[in-house]
């Protein structure tokens, strides 16, 4: 229509989220000969033409346009939720509704079970004016996300009540259903949300990690989860010894290794990750004594004859080459058991061979601030437990480090991740 866009200008159309202001003529007999007419806001009266702008008046004297009455019926449907939010509230609470939240996964085909970590405990505990409402937000969310099937509060921080980084919760609105599934790096989990660890914002970091190992090489991943570094990493070709302290944790690892058919490239084991440090060294070094090898199939034609090649034989190498260390409240506590991880094993390094001792990508919390204080904060920690000070720089200079800045988790602090290569005086030290 010629005269639409002159009347969105002067803000005269009736706009509203998925209301479509060009209707059906209200005249059945038109509308049957499918003349349609703009909806224009309530202000504006058919028989008070002062109510029209100059557009309009000029438009009705020469006929092209004719001003009637429409009558709107507007469902919940159409309100958005912060219509729905602005019309529950009152007027002082306006200024801040909550409107941020976190999802994890999806329950069956098309449901997805919604985790108000952000949203309710940032917004609502800090703001307290907002959890007497906290259930009709919590349902006004789910009737406006219609894939989302549950929504529930986290009552406390995680890791508060629980070693394994798992949380209290109460149910807002939908199902107590907390068994999720999650598609992430090409990469499919399923698992109990409430009883193991997953963030919902660390997929960039994951893959940016995973980036880093090269097919063949061996990376270990102390505090796996369910598998985010393990998974995708193993999908790529690299050998993972992925371990979690948590036994809920170990039992879905074990699951999505086999889920994502990775199970020739990711071990799974259940042990402390003070004690999986040396551990996995050693468990690494004898698979590779024996001669474990991921076997992959070659890909032929369906129709080739003749018999099938056999299967491509990648060996374990003797040493690792990555470990990573997700565990940012205590991380760097764990860094001492480093001291000896391959005494008596120096011959497998360089100048004896070409391989370099093992990268170590520890990841930590530290203050906010655009200065040096964090890196500074941080090496000193690192130096605390491996007794070598590292300086800001690069993984692969001698006694540097490359700090990276993940996430922020607070107004004030931040999330990193630390990566240096173990220096020969840690690696080839006595062990205690």
């Amino acid at each position: 229509m010629e005269y639409r866009k002159q009347l969105e200008k002067t803000k005269e159309i009736f706009a509203l989220d998925r209301f479509d202001v060009c209707a059906a003529d209200p005249d059945a007999t038109l509308a049957a000969q499918g003349k349609k007419c703009l909806v224009l806001k309530p202000h504006i009266k058919p028989d008070v033409p002062e109510t029209w702008s100059p557009i309009l008046q000029e438009a009705s004297k020469l006929g092209e346009l004719k001003i009637v009455p429409y009558e709107v019926h507007i469902g919940y449907d159409l309100w958005s939720y912060l219509d729905v939010m602005r019309s529950i509230l009152p007027e002082d609470l306006h200024g801040e509704i909550p409107v941020g939240f976190n999802t994890a996964g999806h329950v069956g085909e098309t449901n997805f079970v919604l985790l108000v970590a952000a949203f309710i405990s940032t917004h609502l505990n800090i703001r307290g004016q907002y959890l007497p409402y906290k259930s009709i937000i919590a349902q006004v969310i789910m009737d406006k996300n219609p894939t989302i099937r549950t929504v529930i509060n986290k009552v406390d921080n995680v890791g508060t009540e629980s070693e394994y980084r798992t949380f209290s919760y109460e149910v807002l609105a939908g199902p107590d259903d907390m068994l999720v599934e999650v598609s992430e790096a090409g990469c499919l989990f399923k698992f109990d949300y409430s009883k193991v660890y997953w963030n919902t914002k660390l997929g960039t970091e994951h893959q940016r990690i995973v980036s880093l190992f090269k097919p063949g090489e061996v990376a270990v991943d102390l505090m796996a989860g369910i598998g985010p570094f393990a998974a995708p990493a193993g999908k790529k070709g690299v050998f993972v010894w992925a371990n979690d302290k948590n036994p809920e944790s170990y039992k879905y690892l074990t699951e999505i290794i086999k889920r994502n058919k990775v199970s020739e490239f990711v071990k799974p084991f259940n042990y402390d990750g003070h004690e999986f440090i040396r551990k996995s060294a050693d468990l690494v070094l004898e698979a590779s004594q024996r001669g474990d090898c991921a076997l992959i199939p070659q890909k032929v034609s369906r129709s080739a004859p003749g018999p099938r090649p056999e299967p491509i034989r990648i060996p374990v190498p003797p040493t690792v080459s990555h470990y990573v260390m997700n565990l940012p409240a205590s991380a760097i506590e764990f860094l001492h058991n480093f001291r000896g991880l391959y005494e008596g094993h120096e011959k497998l390094f360089a100048p004896h061979t070409e391989t370099k001792l093992p990268v170590v990508h520890v990841h930590c919390f530290a203050v906010k601030a655009d200065d040096s204080t964090p890196l500074d904060d941080i090496c000193q920690r690192i130096e605390k437990e491996i007794g070598v000070l590292l300086t800001p720089g690069d993984v692969d200079k001698d006694g540097q480090v490359l700090i990276h800045e993940v996430r922020d988790v607070a107004p004030a602090k931040r999330m990193f991740c630390a990566s240096f290569r173990l220096p020969s005086e840690v690696a080839f030290a006595p062990r205690s």
